[in-house]
């Protein structure tokens, strides 16, 4: 057997998984040894791994072992993942507070950090992206409001991202490829344009792949979604995922308060006291909402049965 090199899956397409290896400062493609498949076991982008060179000149090898996973996720299927940066547009298309927490539960939900990254913030001539960037601020996520297309705030973000592998959640439009393009230098990402129709953008991104940045730094882009449903949630456990809403809920005066409609609640008193940010507030409001009408339906079908 030849010399083993450690390297990080980036890309795993038609059976075929493209390695980086910061010793060769190289991309391999590769072949998973036929052992993986005899005993179930799947390769997945981030899996850090020991492959055998088969030939320098052509870049390919084989994945000899997978190392151990410090995490999976299972949407999208990946491993080794740090952090989270959220991407979303101050202007064009216009920031969903709806779909942006939509995400950053989905992404509480798989136990990783997130952080926020407010773009195009040279278009918020109203100042509604400082708004929200305090209001998110305030509920413990670090906001960072950028345009894409200047280097200091590219350099501000890439701090972030030293040591870390970290996946890129946005809708499509916001600046995101253009982002992940500056940060690092090496493989280019498809640019889409906006649709000046729609205002919203073309789907860029056709697969999962890990970007170095450096050596040691990964992101992680996934196809683009505009749309997160809350499938794995109920509307008992939404107020959990807003921890701004946590040191006031002790003094509602009822057990399981919803923070909705009921009479002496400590979440509504700060609300109220300007504590919470009515921004954040009103997008749990329209979610519980919507989870209550999911169990209201589910319940009227079960009564049918």
């Amino acid at each position: 057997m030849g010399e083993l090199y450690q390297g990080k899956i980036t890309r795993g397409v038609g059976g075929f998984y493209y390695v980086f290896v910061p010793l060769k400062d190289q991309m391999y493609e590769c072949r998973a040894k036929g052992s993986f498949r005899n005993d179930n076991i799947r390769p997945l982008v981030g899996d850090d791994v020991e492959i055998q060179i088969i030939s320098q000149e052509s870049a390919t090898g084989n994945i000899d072992r997978i190392l151990p996973r410090k995490s999976a996720l299972v949407r999208p299927a990946v491993a080794n993942v740090d952090q989270a940066m959220v991407i979303f547009s101050v202007k064009k298309p216009d920031l969903s507070l709806n779909l942006l927490d939509r995400m950053l539960i989905h992404i509480m939900q798989q136990n990783l950090p997130a952080f926020l990254c407010l773009n195009k913030a040279d278009l918020d001539e109203n100042g509604m992206g400082r708004q929200i960037a305090a209001a998110y601020e305030a509920a413990g996520y670090p906001v960072y409001c950028i345009s894409a297309l200047k280097d200091a705030d590219v350099e501000r973000v890439r701090v972030r991202l030293m040591g870390k592998t970290t996946t890129v959640a946005g809708p499509s439009g916001v600046g995101k490829s253009t982002l992940i393009n500056r940060l690092q230098h090496s493989t280019q990402m498809e640019t889409g344009e906006v649709s000046k129709k729609l205002s919203r953008g073309k789907h860029t991104t056709r697969h999962s792949q890990l970007i170095p940045v450096d050596q040691n730094s990964y992101i992680l882009d996934t196809p683009g979604f505009g749309s997160l449903e809350l499938f794995d949630l109920e509307k008992e456990d939404l107020a959990a995922c807003y921890s701004e809403f946590t040191p006031y809920a002790g003094e509602c005066k009822f057990t399981g308060c919803t923070h909705t409609h009921e009479p002496v609640c400590g979440v509504k008193d700060a609300l109220a006291q300007g504590k919470i940010s009515k921004i954040r507030y009103e997008t749990y409001r329209t979610l519980y909402e919507e989870l209550a009408g999911r169990q209201r339906k589910y319940d009227k079908e079960r009564s049918y049965i």
